[in-house]
């Protein structure tokens, strides 16, 4: 995960025309020392010999964000600027930077993304025949072969089961795969964990993160997460906005009308990632093996939700009725998501749905199911996949 920072005379040209170019990380403590002590000695060094300069791992860079407008101000240089974390980046450099820059958040791929890594084939029929969520019509179902589906679905579990960092979906094995999550989370924990927030015992902090994996899809319950790690309230508060700013975790919000009916205040988590998070708790097994598979899934959704920027919050009343999510799309208009393993009329014409037609008559519930699907009068279904 990065953020990347790009000198706005530089949008829009060809990267891989550059022909006099300097990369650099601020892992190399010489350059990052530079950096911090002597500006003008770093720019005569590293920056004005260079037309294009890339500097990686820049949340090293405490207050950096003043150096950089210094550069940006004295040099001709375009400068791209990526780092794991957006914590600093933001705080310390955006604010210096503001009309200077273009801002990125680069996430592990989705479905789409993931496919072009694993089958060009199935991608170009994937792309010719997704539905999309702000054209849709009663009794859409995708015209899918059975041999097409069965693939589908295959790819989108390993997609659920392994998650899509690059260097994961790249992977041959599924033992390679977890090692490389393996390393993803101990990297996370030697450089985020311990250089951000400056812990030697990070015990309580992974006890936190694990309590949150084994939860994916449920409600935040700051007092009891407080419980399980160790950790003070404040604590549990401050600590799951770092797990967002660094990419970890993120929280949906609920969608209300009514505060003494509905839920208004605790959010729902989902990871980024459901490959870390099915490290983090320790359970790659597939679908049909495992008892979290519909909150597998339905975090599955959220993930392609995040990564295409469209917001959405969760429904639930104080009698906990519920809807997975509440999906805002162009003007006014929302759509409502159901996730279901299986997205039969047993398992969808329930108590919840019926009160939440009653009660918002205007927004369109959509079925999405993986492992079946159908076509019904009053209701929309789409494969999940």
């Amino acid at each position: 995960m990065s953020l990347m920072l790009i000198n706005d005379e530089t949008y829009g040209h060809d990267v891989k025309s550059i022909n006099k170019h300097r990369d650099k990380t601020f892992e190399d403590k010489k350059a990052l020392d530079l950096f911090i002590s002597d500006i003008d000695e770093f720019i005569e060094l590293y920056i004005k010999p260079y037309k294009y300069v890339f500097i990686d791992e820049f949340h090293y860079a405490k207050q950096g964000g003043s150096k950089l407008k210094y550069i940006f101000d004295t040099s001709k240089a375009k400068l791209f600027i990526s780092g794991s974390s957006s914590i600093d980046l933001t705080v310390q450099a955006v604010e210096y930077l503001v009309g200077r820059i273009f801002v990125f958040s680069l996430f592990p791929l989705d479905f789409e993304e993931f496919l072009s890594f694993r089958s060009p084939i199935l991608l170009k029929f994937y792309q010719k025949n997704k539905i999309k969520l702000n054209n849709h019509s009663k009794n859409e179902l995708a015209l899918l072969s059975k041999t097409t589906a069965e693939q589908l679905k295959k790819y989108f579990q390993e997609y659920v089961i392994f998650g899509g960092y690059p260097r994961v979906v790249l992977s041959e094995s599924q033992e390679e795969k977890k090692q490389v999550l393996k390393n993803i989370y101990n990297t996370y924990f030697l450089r985020e964990v311990k250089d951000i927030l400056g812990l030697v015992d990070d015990y309580k902090l992974s006890q936190m993160v694990k309590a949150l994996a084994l939860q994916i899809g449920g409600l935040i319950e700051y007092q009891e997460i407080a419980n399980v790690s160790g950790l003070s309230y404040q604590t549990v508060k401050g600590y799951l906005n770092f797990l967002n700013k660094t990419f970890i975790a993120f929280f949906v919000k609920p969608y209300f009308s009514n505060k003494r009916t509905e839920i208004v205040k605790n959010p729902r988590v989902y990871f980024f990632d459901t490959g870390l998070r099915n490290y983090i708790a320790n359970d790659f097994r597939m679908l049909d093996s495992r008892t979290d598979d519909g909150c597998l899934l339905e975090n599955g959704l959220a993930m392609q939700l995040v990564k295409q920027d469209i917001d959405f919050n969760f429904w639930r009343t104080k009698q906990q009725f519920e809807i997975d999510f509440i999906v805002s799309l162009s003007g006014s208009q929302k759509i409502a998501i159901e996730v279901k393993k299986d997205a039969k009329l047993s398992n969808i014409n329930t108590r919840a749905t019926k009160e939440f037609s009653v009660k918002y008559p205007n927004i369109p519930i959509f079925f999405c199911g993986f492992k079946e699907f159908q076509k019904a009068k009053d209701f929309i279904f789409i494969p999940l996949f």
